[in-house]
């Protein structure tokens, strides 16, 4: 809802300040007194056009806030702020703010944080709905009328919205499935080639780095070969070898119990012949390992530089050969499973479409009774507004499939036609823009409460009627107003009459500057302003009396 409106600058307005309530404001006043500038102001913070016309002479700039009520939490509007990452303290008004200056350039903000006109323009189009003469929002949109019937037809779009993405999740898996099989059809040659090759070479994980330690040792031990054979043969000599310390022990342990540094040298050759058996041992193990056989190093360096060759092939690490030959014989076995696995996902396709088709038939269904209601019940409200020769209907047509979408299969559109014999035609299609907001006045009290913005602007509703069908008029807006905020700038007295809250608006001069202000009125104010309505400049009590019965009626 529309709180407070501040205008500066604005061609003949240089500073107003405007508080507007819940239910129906009238705007009245003498043609040209600047009701449209009124209009063009809030425009502007809507994110229309920034004309630097706009800007009062004399001036640098011109500027305009409007302030609404916090949307709710769980709204789209709250959401929509959210995402472009526009931040709403709990309980504070939305604040935009729109200024342009005199050589052109602009600026926007909400709730004081730099905005796109764009951006301003889509928040704009949540807040209010302007109905008038060149109206291009609203139910003047056909994108909008799918929406606004499921609303009226109480329906959840949610069911269908599931089912097409689960039917569209399918098809994007069976398409990649099919993407995949064709591009292994391909391959299957290479596939074949290559699990045979690694199948024969058998590569083990860890081997590359083994076969190159191997053959480096291997390399090292012929050089040592000669001095590991001295070393070796110094343990089996019979001078100072290792079976001369053995002897040694056997002789020393039958006389060791005579002295005790005999006991002690005893237990000194046990700890050497221990020792040096260990030494023994190693220095075998050792030859063992770099015992250099010509042929073992070839097979050696032969499987090394294969393993390598085989991983430059194949561009992968040496290591990881092992793995890969898992994944080529499983993408290999998937070609010739690939069948049964696209039959199985060909078959979820259908299923999920049918399901889709279902819910969006049902969905169908209940959309063309809603369009059954819907129509009469605005043919309904055409003969009090003297369209009583115009025809309203709710086109509901099949899509194609390729057009088909989370909303269901079809395409919603609300057509009119004002004389008899005429074709239908989209509501924009109206030449009278009086004839156009009665009919998008029709529409709104037979919708009610079902979507749209929650301040509704009309711009001369009653352009070009009078008596009983302004009256006519002023009481479906009245009902209206029951469930939006309404500003309704009129020039009936029947119309001005049923507002909650009246606003006069004037232009005065002191001959060279002309300025444009707004005045909220009071009872007696009221009174003064629907008897000039109904009599012209001079109020008789005649047109006072008439405009006593008006505001009693109302």
């Amino acid at each position: 809802m529309l709180q407070s409106l501040s205008i500066r600058d604005i061609v003949l307005i240089e500073a107003l300040d405007l508080e507007f309530g819940a239910g129906l404001s009238v705007l009245t006043g003498e043609t040209g007194a600047g009701k449209s500038i009124l209009l063009d102001s809030l425009g502007l913070a809507l994110g229309n056009r920034a004309d630097s016309g706009l800007v009062r002479q004399g001036t640098e700039k011109a500027q305009v806030t409007a302030s609404f009520a916090p949307p709710a939490a769980d709204s789209k509007l709250a959401e929509y702020l959210s995402n472009n990452d526009i931040d709403m303290e709990p309980g504070e008004p939305l604040i935009i703010k729109r200024s342009v200056k005199a050589d052109g350039g602009s600026r926007a903000f909400i709730n004081d944080q730099p905005c796109s006109a764009a951006m301003l323009r889509d928040v704009g189009s949540r807040l209010i709905e302007i109905h008038g003469q060149h109206d291009d929002r609203g139910l003047i949109n056909p994108r909008g009328h799918k929406a606004l019937l499921d609303s009226y037809a109480r329906v959840d779009v949610a069911k269908v919205r599931q089912a097409f993405e689960n039917w569209q999740a399918a098809k994007a898996d069976l398409e990649k499935a099919l993407e995949d099989q064709e591009t292994a059809e391909k391959d299957r040659e290479y596939l074949e080639d290559s699990v045979a090759e690694l199948s024969k070479f058998a590569p083990q994980s860890g081997e590359e780095q083994e076969l190159a330690l191997g053959r480096a040792a291997m390399m090292k031990g012929e050089k040592l070969t000669g001095d590991l054979e001295a070393i070796r043969a110094a343990f089996d000599g019979s001078n100072g070898g290792l079976a001369s310390l053995r002897a040694a022990a056997r002789r020393l342990d039958r006389i060791a119990e005579d002295h005790p540094l005999l006991s002690e040298a005893l237990q000194a050759i046990d700890r050497a012949v221990i020792e040096a058996g260990e030494a023994e041992d190693k220095l075998n193990e050792a030859a063992y390992t770099l015992a250099f056989d010509p042929q073992r190093l070839d097979d050696m360096e032969t499987r090394l530089f294969d393993l390598r060759a085989l991983a430059r092939k194949h561009r992968v690490a040496g290591d990881e050969l092992p793995q890969l030959l898992i994944d080529l014989e499983n993408r290999l076995a998937a070609i010739s499973d690939g069948g049964k696995s696209l039959e199985s996902m060909e078959t979820k396709v259908k299923a999920t479409k049918q399901a889709y088709m279902e819910a969006a038939e049902a969905l169908r269904e209940r959309r063309t009774k809603a369009a059954k209601a819907l129509d009469k019940a605005v043919a309904g409200e055409l003969v009090p507004l003297k369209l009583d020769a115009a025809r309203f209907e709710t086109l509901l047509e099949p899509l194609a499939e390729d057009r088909w979408g989370a909303s269901g299969m079809d395409r919603v559109e609300f057509l009119i036609s004002t004389n008899p014999g005429a074709p239908l035609a989209p509501l924009g299609k109206i030449a009278s823009g009086g004839e156009l907001s009665r009919f998008i006045l029709a529409l709104k009290v037979a919708l009610a409460e079902e979507g749209g913005a929650k301040t509704i602007i009309f711009d001369e509703v009653d352009r070009g009627v009078g008596g009983a069908v302004a009256s006519a008029i002023g009481d479906r807006l009245s009902r209206l107003s029951n469930s939006a905020q309404l500003l309704v700038v009129t020039h009936s007295p029947q119309v001005a009459s049923k507002g909650n809250a009246h606003m006069l608006i004037n232009k005065s001069s002191n001959g060279t500057v002309s300025r444009t202000d707004v005045n909220a009125l009071d009872d007696e104010g009221r009174r003064q302003e629907i008897a000039r309505m109904l009599s012209g400049a001079d109020v008789t009590d005649e047109a006072r009396a008439q405009a006593d019965r008006l505001l009693e009626r109302a």
